[in-house]
């Protein structure tokens, strides 16, 4: 083989590998837009007009308000904590139309653990539409990057799919302003409305996580993605802002999966030394109870998370989980 033919080889290998490439990243678009109902549904004729967010919660029941999982696999957790709380019939009526709000923020593949595990996202919906009889199950999110990639790349959209939900991407049109009622930051403000206009119930699932910001990512962080507009705005005051969103957005049930948590380079990690297994879950209806348990994980207080106390003076939960009574269990 001569000197050029060296030189040749390598340059033909990098271009097979160029458009190798390309291929692979046409075919992901594509089976993106397949995943993906192209046909908006409909929306109100004023897209500015302002609204007002549903309660989705349900009444509280004595020792039903919060459970606490030990186990490895966070789809066969979930089914326990649910059953402890009185079951998925207790939070989803035959006919309803049920939202699933999981972290999708990020194009990051599970393994990295910064968005929701799609195979809990699919237990959700398969026993909100099998024992809860649901009509609809909706999945959305609006994420931090491409809404398309994220679905895709976390796993979400196909494991949701698969399982029989509707995926719900945001579109400008899906759009509305709320103010909330004695709010210092959410005040004519655009937030994700068509995921909610028609819903029964709200269920948060999220992963547990160090935030470079807020200290923590958990269930009542997990809700800022249903705000609209410029809103790393609220970045500069955290602690308000995730506090206003436990008071505006009242979900049905809270899920927060602490199986393998970001302990650090939170929210988005990067690298699977990130992550500690703690093999725990936890579910409730008092999303300030489940996320001051959460904080036990990451090895800090409440106190170290301003927005917790925040939240509860506000009335949006307890701080204090074991004055609720949780039930403790595991499953192997």
């Amino acid at each position: 083989m001569t000197k050029k033919d060296k030189i040749k080889l390598p340059r033909r290998q990098f271009l097979a590998r160029t458009v190798k490439a390309g291929l692979s990243i046409v075919a992901a678009s594509a089976l993106a837009k397949l995943m993906y109902n192209s046909k908006p549904p409909s929306v109100a004729a004023d897209i500015s007009e302002m609204v007002k967010v549903p309660d989705f919660s349900v009444a509280a029941r004595a020792s039903q308000q919060i459970s606490i999982i030990k186990g490895p696999d966070p789809a066969q957790s979930s089914l326990k904590a649910i059953d402890l709380l009185g079951g998925i019939e207790r939070f989803v009526k035959p006919g309803d139309i049920v939202v699933i709000k999981p972290n999708v923020a990020f194009a990051s593949p599970p393994a990295l653990g910064a968005t929701t595990n799609p195979a809990l996202v699919a237990q959700i919906v398969r026993l909100c539409l099998d024992r809860g009889k649901a009509k609809k199950v909706i999945v959305t999110d609006n994420p931090i990057n491409n809404p398309e990639s994220c679905f895709l790349i976390s796993g979400i959209g196909k494991a949701a799919s698969a399982a029989g939900a509707e995926l719900l991407l945001p579109r400008p049109a899906y759009f509305r302003n709320t103010s909330l009622q004695g709010g210092k930051l959410i005040n004519d403000w655009p937030i994700y409305f068509e995921a909610m206009r028609k819903a029964d119930r709200l269920i948060g699932i999220a992963p547990l996580k160090d935030h470079h910001r807020s200290g923590a990512s958990m269930t009542m962080k997990n809700f800022y993605g249903l705000l609209g507009g410029r809103r790393n705005i609220f970045h500069q005051n955290i602690n308000t802002i995730i506090a206003e969103l436990a008071m505006l957005f009242r979900p049905t049930l809270v899920i927060l999966d602490g199986t393998t948590v970001m302990k650090t380079n939170g929210p988005t990690g990067g690298s699977t030394s990130d992550l500690k297994r703690a093999d725990t879950l936890i579910a409730g209806t008092d999303p300030v109870a489940v996320d001051s348990f959460g904080a036990t994980l990451l090895d800090l207080k409440t106190s170290d998370l301003p927005y917790l106390s925040l939240a509860a003076e506000a009335g949006a939960g307890s701080t204090d989980y074991m004055l609720l009574k949780p039930i403790f269990a595991s499953v192997s």
